[in-house]
């Protein structure tokens, strides 16, 4: 039986080692952990979900919705897995972090073409086809290897992961229960805050003692998880207008609409922890524990988790990789996920059955095959391998990256509509190709 491996248990590790599987080829999975672990991973779970355990929106008319439609009609595992562990979000996925990871890593563990193997890698075949999928956290001396070869310069950046708190903990009577703009059911707990305590609270914030690396690193996130403290130290009103912004929120007891809103979002399936949405920080736990409580509700919370902060690192995408994610200088090896440069849990995720789809044509002698950017994942890929980028960065799926429609529509939300639909047209073109 032929033979492909898949270096890291991630989102996208998995994905691809599910498709090179079920398209009857052997696959040895690496994943180190838990003999090694990484600053931010808690278990030796696959698919372990080390942020936020939202998904994003599954709203068809979204972009967020059209990548998850794109990856179900290619046979996602990560999204048969979510559904099957979903908790109440509004318009959002969102999963029990805990038996999401079980519920893939015994998926993975039972598939009859997978073999599993929990040890480091420091280097990868040369000769093998390879998936490497190790992430953001990918191990220094793997890291230092692939520098070696590439040739180029790390790129970097720090991203923050939100702080968990107990619902019993919480005190409900300043707290209710809402979707912003009433979109799906009142999942959220909102947090209502006046303006003295909004104040107040901001103040405590920006003078926060911060857990910060080196001065020459302290510019280096990326905007997807900007620390709440570093987006406020950008003037007052600014969390007002990002993660507390309170439009779309009208508390049931007053009938208006707060000051500012801190919003949390179930993390369990029992409902017992939740996350305070939007709050990466790199704060230190004392001063978190000393200024979330300000936060109306919060006065006697239990912190599950406190927020941490941990570097990410990702490849150079555009000089050394085809847009197929083939390694330019060794066309055996594919690259998948967030070292890559695209961010978020479903970008990493379909990078990864595309880096599966490609993988099994090599191993077969056939042509990789190339998706149209009319596509969300297309698009993604395009963004990405695009050489005539001097300055990358990491990359969401949004609309913006698609090419414009033949037809200009003035309404936003028609216009949503026909990117969903012209992606719809696209996929089934790539699905009836051979090989997928």
């Amino acid at each position: 039986m032929p033979l492909i491996n898949v270096i890291g248990g991630g989102l996208a590790g998995c994905e691809a080692a599910y498709h090179v599987a079920q398209a009857g080829i052997w696959v040895r999975l690496y994943e180190m952990r838990p003999g090694r672990m990484t600053p931010a991973h808690r278990s030796g779970h696959l698919a372990e979900l080390v942020c936020s355990n939202s998904l994003k929106s599954d709203l068809p008319a979204t972009a967020q919705g059209v990548l998850k439609a794109e990856m179900r009609a290619l046979g996602s595992l990560i999204l048969e897995c979510a559904e099957q562990t979903r908790v109440p979000a509004g318009s959002a996925l969102a999963v029990d972090r805990e038996y999401f990871a079980q519920l893939v890593t015994q998926r993975i563990e039972t598939h009859p073409n997978i073999e599993i193997i929990r040890q480091e890698v420091e280097a990868p075949s040369a000769d093998e086809v390879t998936v490497i999928a190790t992430g953001p956290l990918t191990a220094d001396s793997l890291f230092r290897e692939l520098t070696r070869i590439t040739g180029e310069e790390n790129l970097f950046f720090y991203d923050a992961v939100a702080p968990s708190v107990s619902l019993e903990s919480l005190d409900m009577d300043k707290i209710f229960k809402a979707s912003r703009y009433d979109k799906g059911d009142s999942d959220y707990y909102n947090c209502p805050m006046s303006q003295n305590e909004y104040e107040c609270f901001y103040q405590e914030l920006v003078e926060a003692d911060m857990a910060v690396g080196h001065s020459i690193d302290r510019d280096l996130f990326f905007s997807g998880c900007m620390p709440i403290e570093v987006i406020g130290r950008r003037g007052l009103d600014t969390l007002r207008f990002g993660p507390l912004r309170p439009v779309g929120l009208s508390d049931p007891r007053t009938g208006r609409r707060a000051w500012a809103v801190v919003q949390l979002r179930q993390e369990n399936r029992e409902g017992t922890v939740l996350g305070l949405v939007g709050f990466q920080t790199r704060l230190k736990w004392g001063e978190q524990d000393r200024i979330f409580r300000l936060i109306p509700g919060l006065a006697n919370a239990e912190f599950v988790r406190y927020g941490v902060m941990h570097r990410n690192t990702y490849i150079n995408s555009p000089r050394i990789l085809l847009p197929t994610l083939q390694f330019e200088q060794n066309p055996n090896w594919f690259f998948a996920g967030q070292i890559t440069g695209v961010e978020g849990y479903m970008e990493s995720a379909a990078t990864g059955i595309l880096a599966g789809v490609n993988a099994v044509r090599r191993c077969k002698g056939k042509q990789p095959l190339m998706m149209d950017n009319s596509t969300l994942m297309g698009a993604l890929l395009s963004f990405i391998t695009d050489p005539g980028q001097d300055d990358f960065q990491p990359v969401n799926a949004s609309f913006g990256i698609l090419p414009p429609l033949l037809v200009r529509i003035k309404d936003k939300k028609q216009r949503y509509e026909a990117y969903a639909l012209r992606s719809k047209q696209y996929m089934q073109s790539f699905l009836n190709q051979e090989g997928i």
